[in-house]
Order: structure tokens, then sequence, then C-alpha cells
């Protein structure tokens, strides 16, 4: 089940209400490209270019969470992507069945594969797992860069 690009408040009609996007999924799993869409059409909603750096290092740490996920804890699992009013902070939230924590590994540049903790760790600010009863969810925050002035306003107005 995809839930598309929502505000999301406490209140119906307050006007500092986050963006959000929820995808869940069963064991057929999400691709990462459909997931690197969402993210880039919830930044391109608020006016932020496809091509912006800012979009660009969401769309790969969404790519990276996400693979890592449907590799690692085949079964459901829940991808959320919520943007602050102020368009400045996404959140990017991956939940997934397995309760074993993510362990980066050595940086060895002739490894094939396994540096994706280490580039998402790099892109955002910060970057933590919650343990859960059935599995685990990796939270990241990732700063954009020179937030969409549109933000405030596309927030307000939906």
């Amino acid at each position: 089940m995809v839930i598309s690009l929502k505000n999301h408040a406490s209140e119906v009609g307050k006007p500092d209400a986050s963006l959000r996007y929820i995808a869940v999924w069963n064991a057929a799993g999400v691709s990462a490209a459909d997931a690197r869409a969402a993210v880039r059409t919830l930044l391109a909603r608020v006016g932020l270019d496809p091509h912006h750096r800012s979009s660009q290092d969401a769309q790969l740490v969404v790519s990276e969470l996400v693979t890592n996920a449907a590799r690692h804890a085949p079964g459901p699992a829940a991808l959320e992507f919520e943007l602050t009013p102020d368009g400045d902070l996404l959140r990017i939230s991956v939940r997934d069945s397995s309760p074993s924590l993510p362990q980066p590994r050595e940086r060895d540049g002739g490894r094939i594969g396994g540096h994706g903790l280490y580039l998402i760790s790099q892109l955002c600010d910060q970057l933590h797992t919650i343990a859960l009863d059935a599995g685990k969810k990796i939270v990241a925050h990732l700063h954009l860069k020179s937030p969409p002035r549109a933000a405030v306003a596309c927030l307000r107005q939906n």
C-alpha cells in the first residue's frame, strides 16, 4: 500500500503542518527506483529541482536505505518521508522486520558493495537506529542545502 503525498497536522488547517509520504510493502518489496521517485516528487512539489544537490542526496539516501531493507530484511517494511514546515529538514525513516542492527563495514575502496551506510552517514546530519519489538527503524535527518523558498507557502496552502 502506498499513501500519496499529503500534509499531516495534529489540527486540521494548522499552518505549520509537515509534508509526509508513507509507503508500506510486504515481502515482495518496493523498488529503490520507486522510492527515489517518491522523494524526488515530494521535494519537487515544494520547488526543489530534482537536479539540485539536496534532491540528489535525498534520492541516494532513500535508495540505500530501501535497498538495505529489501536485501537484509525480507518481509514487511515501511518507508516514510517528512519535510518540516520550513522546508529545511527531511526525515527519512525505513522500518523493516529484521532485529539485526546495521553494521558499518571498514572502508575499503577495492570492495564491491558495502559502502551504503558510510555514504548515508556522510550525507546526513543524523543517522540512528531504533530497535522495535518486531524489527527496527532507521531514521536519517538530511538538512536541505538552500531549502526551497516555496516550501513554507506550499505546505501552508495544502
